[in-house]
């Protein structure tokens, strides 16, 4: 019995490790569902104006409503029976100075940054813990947590500068509130309206006769369906929790397959003369299959009832951890739901009995003769079958290098890279048994060569057991493999990038935010350079139909802009044209698609437009407010500054979760272009809604809505090529200010070296700081999420490795007794058993080294063709080493101790 045990330990503490991960991984992925924000759960019912379409991108930002015609849908929903109060939200960006720079102690929390009326205070069920309500311009309400008194005086930075405010009063909640008309003011466009109830009214009901009023301009939420309000930052940073736990998830249950697999056929090759026993007494080759079988699903439900309850009990201690790191928001709590443990009871029999099934056929193969065999040396390490389904994996892996070398997509190269590796290492640990051989030879060296019956020993054992010296390998090539792919890669890419954006940019010096999610109109005033002012715009779809997408345009001043960018290529008309405030410069791809989109709804032709979102059915709501001229400011209020939404302007982040920082900054210089400096221009055809065709098939007209709600019919005077710019279009910077009040200038770029004013939420770094910096926040989440995925592959790895070396000591203990008694001390026992576990730790880390490196040369090969630069491969030596030498230390331990045990005993015993 205690034989059986130690058999199977390894296979057991591998299932149950696994499904503790896929246990706790799976609530933690059911506990991701989004929360709704605390500063709108006071609002029984709420209205949200339709997302963009963007299918692209997983986060689309709200189409926002004029001020107007806000203004004139919470009138009409007021009325609705059972509505108390129908208050639009405004929300736009401001952040205090503590000590001359931007307060940042909650700096993952995008509501931190945010202010808003005084009237959404209601919204959030908010009550003032001291002083009073804002009642002029130059009042505001903060968070007590800022450590301020009413009477105290705070600066604020806003869009325009810091400027300074008297305290009213305090709150217990993050964010700022100011006078109702301050908060028109700095963020006219509304995308959000919450109903407050009247006591007694039922939120069903008032939905039902909300929707009525909205039709189909808008969606009304109620209970949990609040939770798509949540900030776009929160938003994001849980998908990017969700894609951590999924690839944990995936791996803990690749790892635990192959582990089983490798401690299944080494525990059917030590007993190989057992099964043979069983086949002379009469077990047929299906009994034998049963038998094998049998035992990992034993093995496979105790590693999971194990399993579940180790998993269910460190989720919450894991939840939290994932917070202080950044991959969940704060408002994250792990929740019991019953999905997860029915999926960890029914994956350990699924794991084992697949790892197992190999090892299975192999047992019933075994002949009765092999019990009559005093020397268990394997015959046949490798059949034809297995040589097939190797080579055939190999040959895949390596079509998926070409693909990863080839591809124009960060994307699709990061997934073939995966998808190479995962074969390759399938390949290699099937072919395994046949490269131990050349491996061995080619590792001689490392043997020891004095005293050479150790070495000899140690070479012989490899050798004629090289499925045994396979299958404790295969955990070591997997888990050195995954880190050396994984951590080079990240490390390539985001230095491959960084070097992309410091070649586009002509420029020494870069004036950047300091502890600000971007720079204010009086930062850029004070130093002379081309300074960048993204915000999002909103168009009719490229591929038709109703709504409107989102798009990145840049506020920039066409001199400036030009001398700073290297990568820009006007392939139509004349940079110098785009003045006045109703011009506008598109890229090749977004020219091409208006001129081939048919016309839509006519915008008219002056440069105030219509109110932008779509109006509810019932009434005429007036046309949007004219475009601000200058963008006023009430007095003792500036221009709140961007990054909130809806008014924030922020340019979209890619989307997708960043591999190692891949992909352009956001509002930056370009960093790759989808399509060449060459980019062709656009056929002839049909203008831009309203518009008309243009000359060249460019089209003559251009409308866009903007950040505060209305739309405005801009001419095209120029198209560049997609290279030129990371977005869409460029714009007057006097344009996105007078539209987009809360938008923030994301860099200044100038020759040499200025200093910046104290207080301006400014700073001045080198281009090459400034390139590595872009994706910083993205790059930090990415290698933490890249050190957590290593970590566990590197402890299942050396996990495994010591359990099959225990298994193999066990059966192993005659051999070394008969050593001991051929002469050998027992400090050679020692070096015997132990140069075995390192020689066998060497190989699997060569393999998986040679594995891994391939990939890497296939991706550095795919980057250099998207940067356009030649890209250097970066290989973090000290995490591969940690890795390798964890692998290490385990597997002498797990050697030497029970070889110690041993040799304390008895006199030699011939096992079974």
């Amino acid at each position: 019995m205690t034989r059986t045990v130690r058999r199977f330990a390894g296979a057991f503490v591998a299932v149950a490790v696994g499904i503790a991960l896929v246990t706790a991984t799976t609530l933690l992925f059911a506990s991701g569902r989004p929360q709704v924000p605390d500063r709108l759960a006071a609002a029984g019912v709420v209205v949200r104006s339709v997302d963009a379409v963007a299918p692209a991108d997983s986060f689309p930002p709200p189409v926002p409503l004029s001020s107007d015609a806000a203004s004139a849908l919470a009138g009409r929903l007021a009325a609705v029976p059972g509505v108390a109060a129908a208050i639009p939200d405004r929300t736009f960006y401001v952040q205090a100075i503590v000590d001359g720079r931007p307060f940042a102690a909650d700096g993952r929390r995008q509501d931190a940054r945010e202010g808003h009326g005084w009237a959404s205070a209601q919204l959030g069920g908010l009550r003032l813990t001291a002083g009073t309500a804002p009642r002029g311009p130059g009042e505001v309400v903060v968070d007590r947590a800022l450590g301020l008194s009413p009477g105290d005086r705070v600066t604020l930075l806003t869009a325009a500068g810091p400027t300074s405010y008297t305290v009213s009063g305090t709150v217990d909640s993050p964010g700022f509130h100011v006078t109702d008309e301050v908060a028109a003011a700095f963020a006219p466009g509304v995308d959000t309206i919450g109903l407050m109830l009247r006591p007694g009214a039922d939120p069903t009901a008032v939905a039902a006769a909300a929707r009525e009023v909205t039709g189909t301009g808008a969606r009304v939420l109620t209970g949990d369906d609040r939770g798509v309000l949540e900030p776009r930052d929160d938003a994001r940073m849980r998908w990017i929790g969700m894609q951590v736990l999924t690839a944990v998830a995936a791996l803990s249950g690749f790892v635990t397959v192959f582990v089983v697999a490798s401690t299944f056929a080494f525990a059917v090759a030590q007993r190989r003369r057992e099964f043979g026993l069983l086949r002379a007494v009469g077990a047929t080759p299906r009994q034998i299959r049963r038998t094998v079988q049998g035992e990992a699903l034993a093995v496979g439900a105790a590693g999971s009832v194990v399993g579940m309850l180790v998993g269910t009990a460190a989720a919450t201690p894991l939840g939290w951890a994932l917070v202080d790191a950044g991959f969940e928001p704060a408002t994250f709590r792990v929740r019991l739901v019953a999905w997860p443990f029915v999926v960890a009871l029914t994956a350990g029999p699924v794991v084992a009995l697949a790892g197992a099934w190999s090892a299975a056929r192999r047992a019933a193969r075994v002949r009765p003769l092999e019990a009559l065999r005093e020397a268990v040396v394997e015959q046949r390490p490798m059949g034809w079958a297995r040589w097939v389904t190797g080579l055939l994996l190999v040959a895949a892996g390596a079509a998926l290098g070409v693909g990863t070398a080839t591809s124009g997509s960060a994307q699709h190269s990061a997934t073939f890279a995966l998808y190479s590796m995962m074969a390759l290492v399938s390949g290699v640990t099937v072919l395994a048994p046949a490269v131990v051989g050349p491996v061995v030879r080619l590792l001689r060296s490392p043997l020891p060569s004095r005293g050479g019956a150790i070495g000899m020993l140690v070479r012989g054992s490899a050798l004629t057991a090289a499925r045994r010296t396979a299958s404790t390998a295969a955990p070591v090539l997997l888990t050195v493999s995954f880190a050396v792919l994984v951590s080079g890669m990240v490390r390539t890419s985001t230095g491959a990038y960084a070097a992309g954006r410091s070649a586009r940019v002509d420029a020494g010096w870069v004036v950047a935010p300091d502890r600000a999610p971007g720079l204010s109109d009086a930062a850029v005033a004070a130093v002379p350079g081309a300074a960048i002012l993204p915000t999002t715009v909103f168009v009719p779809p490229a591929e038709g139909g109703d709504g409107r997408a989102p798009r990145t345009a840049f506020g920039v001043e066409p001199a400036a802009f030009a001398a700073v960018n290297r990568r820009l290529e006007v392939v139509s008309g004349s940079l110098a044209d785009l003045r006045g405030d109703d011009t506008v410069v598109l890229t090749a791809s977004v020219a091409a698609a208006a001129s081939a989109t048919e016309s839509g709804a006519s915008v008219g032709t002056g440069s105030a437009g219509a109110s932008g979102a779509p109006m509810p059915s019932g009434g005429t709501v007036p046309s949007g407010s004219a475009k601000p001229s200058g963008g006023a400011v009430p007095s003792g209020g500036a221009v709140p500054s961007g990054g909130a939404v809806p008014s924030g302007g922020a340019v979209p982040s890619g989307g997708a979760v960043p591999s190692g920082g891949t992909g352009p900054s956001n509002g930056a210089m370009p960093s790759t272009g989808a399509a060449g400096s060459g980019a062709a221009m656009p056929s002839g055809g049909a203008g831009a809604a309203g518009g008309g065709a243009g000359r060249g098939g460019v089209p003559g007209v251009y409308p866009v809505m903007f950040a505060d709600g209305t739309v405005v019919a801009l001419r095209v005077v120029a198209v560049i090529s997609d290279a030129s710019i990371p977005g869409d279009m460029v714009l007057p910077r006097a344009v996105v200010r007078a539209h987009d009040l809360s938008a923030l200038t994301s860099a200044v770029f100038v020759r040499d070296r200025v200093e910046v004013p104290a207080g301006s939420g400014a700073r001045v770094v080198d281009v090459g700081t400034w390139a590595a910096e872009q994706d910083g926040a993205e790059d930090r989440l990415v290698w933490m999420f890249t050190v957590l995925l290593i970590a566990v592959s590197a402890g299942y790895g050396a996990i495994a490795v010591a359990n099959t070396l225990l298994m193999a000591a066990a059966g192993r203990a005659a051999d070394l007794r008969a050593v001991r008694l051929a002469g050998a001390t027992r400090r050679q026992v020692l070096r015997l058993v132990t140069a075995e576990s390192a020689l066998v730790v060497l190989i699997g880390a060569v393999l998986g080294g040679v594995v891994a490196f391939g990939a890497l040369l296939s991706i550095r090969a795919g980057l250099a063709e998207q940067v356009g630069a030649p890209v250097e491969l970066v290989v973090p030596w000290t995490v591969v080493g940690g890795v390798v030498g964890l692998c290490l230390l385990l597997a002498v331990a797990a050697s030497a101790v029970p070889t110690l045990r041993t040799l304390r005993s008895g006199p030699v015993q011939e096992p079974l």
